[in-house]
């Protein structure tokens, strides 16, 4: 990828220390902060633990343990990574496939990429960037803001990248997660999984697509040393991605053929350039910028009640985009193959003023119909029109419902997340799964959103996770999961809200749906009330694991007292879990947790000290 810069591999049991120079355009440079370097405790391998070496034997090597394994270095890895340092937690790495931060702004840098969600609203609250150049920023500049974050909060130390999980599994006797890498293992104590939904592209199962002479990628695998000039391309999809990519190719090709299985609803995009005034008047004053801010969040806040209890309000929005579509197509033939068929909002709302007269071009053809199959370099479509092209971009989205990473996760039983899920994903909060102790998702089921920030979902969900680790701590218990009757009550409420959403009743069929048909994927309600049900972990909802050999828990209202950790007793009651539109209140049960004890050959370590820490500007 033209925008990767390549490292070399590190070593599994070495940090990379490269220095970074590379900052968000026009970021103040903070002071100079050598970040606490903390070792990973190192604990024998299962064979050394298990025998002794045999004269003469090579001895395997250690595997290093941590506190937390962080999987992915994207908006949800990093943010994690900085938390995790505020609370005090500092033996953990961040496990990155690729050779660079940024997730799926380092992966998506195709023509024309950039965010549909304000700058100043898709940023850390924690990390506020004053000199965001335009009000919806494109990708090289979302993509140094978080390199710019891995720099400010001292994460590069945490970091470890070409390494791929290829296997995470949990080790009953030993209470920790046993995790398999291309640069190596790692045990951990809890894993968080940040990778995102959309880290995996998807590209269909064509007949002959392997035969196709020309050129094929999906648009999160961008090939830029390619030529597009005076070439005839194929765009198959008309999503977010393709919204951005044919305005921005257009003008270059020699012919444009987008592959429409469905039309889109598209909406002014009102972007601008931000003033050097304004720049200097939020690095001055932040609050300046703060009020910016909550202003955006506050719009989309009242947005909500359209898309999950009122669809019928969004009939005005419909409207618009009706006049916005016959603004951009004079010839009343193409408007008529661009109008969808379903209620505004059902589908992703798409935000473009340049997408409707890239469609309308004399190079360009829209094709009413999927791909249905190719041979040689003629692609025949669904309707069976045929079309001569030398490249094929897919725009056809990720594995959302289906992650990969499904079929790496093994828990206490030895299922995988592929297994549990295979009537649909479901978890508890959108963070925890019942049967994989200690781990965590960021935006993990149902957490999506169809309107805001998906940056003010993770935060609510690290909150939840750093609350999790804490009471761990607190109690001295080692690990949790979630009741298998509280993840199912939470569930069942959230899709019988979902019943009434716009997702639900506007007509259509989105990636947000699973192949039941069922949305597991958004969040049906405000993100102001996601931030209350996620606010604090709720014992009453958790089972809790102990080691027989842990040290006493200590005695309190906020946890068992130290004789039942010590003992291992189980209390066997099961308290209600509240609904989900009352998910912020804590339920009142005179009853804990219930708790397991195990035995294990040595107790995970403690949090570490707190590293120093910057705040961004």
């Amino acid at each position: 990828m033209a925008s990767s810069t390549k490292r070399p591999r590190p070593r599994a049991s070495e940090a990379p220390a490269q220095d970074r120079s590379r900052t968000a355009p026009g970021a103040v440079e903070p002071d100079a902060v050598a970040p606490e370097a903390v070792e990973p405790d190192v604990v024998a391998s299962e064979a050394v633990a298990s025998e002794a070496a045999e004269p003469g034997a090579v001895e395997p090597e250690a595997v290093p343990h941590v506190r937390v394994a962080v999987i992915g270095s994207g908006f949800g890895g990093l943010g994690a990574g900085v938390r995790l340092r505020r609370a005090g937690i500092t033996d953990f790495v961040v496990l990155e496939r690729a050779d660079s931060v940024g997730g799926t702004w380092r992966d998506n840098s195709y023509p024309g990429c950039a965010c549909d969600v304000p700058s100043h609203l898709y940023s850390f609250s924690f990390a506020p960037n004053p000199d965001w150049p335009r009000s919806f920023s494109g990708q090289p500049d979302i993509r140094a803001y978080l390199e710019k974050v891995a720099d400010v909060f001292g994460l590069r130390p945490h970091l470890r990248f070409n390494a791929e999980v290829t296997e995470a599994r949990w080790d009953v006797e030993r209470t920790r997660w046993q995790i398999t890498t291309t640069a190596g293992r790692w045990t951990a104590d809890a894993v968080v999984a940040a990778a995102g939904p959309l880290a995996d592209p998807q590209i269909p199962d064509l007949p002959g697509l392997d035969s196709f002479p020309g050129k094929v990628f999906h648009s999160s695998r961008w090939d830029h040393d390619f030529a597009l000039e005076g070439k005839r391309v194929a765009m198959v999809g008309t999503g977010a991605s393709a919204a951005q990519i044919v305005p921005a190719i257009q003008p270059q090709v020699g012919k444009l053929t987008v592959f429409q299985r469905t039309p889109a609803w598209v909406l002014p995009r009102r972007d601008r350039a931000i003033t050097e005034l304004e720049k200097r008047l939020h690095t001055r004053f932040p609050i300046t910028a703060k009020a910016r801010r909550g202003t955006l969040f506050a719009l989309r806040e009242l947005q909500v009640d359209a898309f999950v209890r009122r669809p019928g309000l969004l009939k005005l929005v419909q409207r618009l985009a009706e006049r916005h579509l016959a603004d951009g197509v004079a010839d009343p033939a193409l408007r008529a193959r661009l109008t969808p068929d379903y209620r505004i909002g059902c589908k992703r709302i798409l935000l473009s003023n340049t997408y409707y007269p890239a469609l309308a071009a004399a190079n360009t053809e829209v094709v009413p119909a999927g791909l249905r199959e190719v041979r040689g370099s003629t692609l025949v479509a669904a309707d069976g029109s045929e079309h001569e092209v030398d490249a094929i971009v897919f725009g056809t989205g990720f594995h959302v419902t289906d992650m990969p990473m499904g079929s790496r996760v093994f828990g206490a039983d030895g299922t995988s997340f592929a297994e549990k899920w295979k009537e649909g994903m479901e978890a508890l909060r959108g963070s925890t799964v019942h049967g994989f102790p200690n781990f965590f998702f960021v935006i993990g089921p149902n957490t999506g959103l169809g309107n805001s920030s998906m940056i003010l979902m993770i935060e609510s969900q690290l909150n939840y996770l750093i609350d999790a680790l804490t009471r761990l701590d607190e109690i001295g218990a080692t690990a949790m999961q979630p009741t298998a009757r509280a993840q199912r009550r939470w569930n069942l409420e959230l899709q019988h809200r979902m019943d009434r959403t716009v997702w639900s009743t506007g007509g259509c069929r989105s990636w947000y749906l699973d192949k039941s048909g069922k949305n597991t994927v958004l969040w049906p309600g405000s993100t102001t009330s996601f931030r209350r049900a996620t606010r604090r972990v709720d014992l009453t909802e958790y089972e809790l694991i102990l080691r027989s050999d842990d040290r006493a828990a200590p005695s309190g209202p906020s946890g068992p007292s130290a004789k039942s950790a010590q003992s291992g007793s189980s209390a066997s009651s099961v308290p209600s879990v509240p609904s989900v539109p009352s998910a912020s209140s804590v339920p009142s049960a005179s009853s804990g947790p219930s708790v397991k004890s195990v035995s294990s050959a040595q107790p995970g370590p403690s949090a570490a000290a707190t590293g120093t820490e910057e705040v961004m500007a």
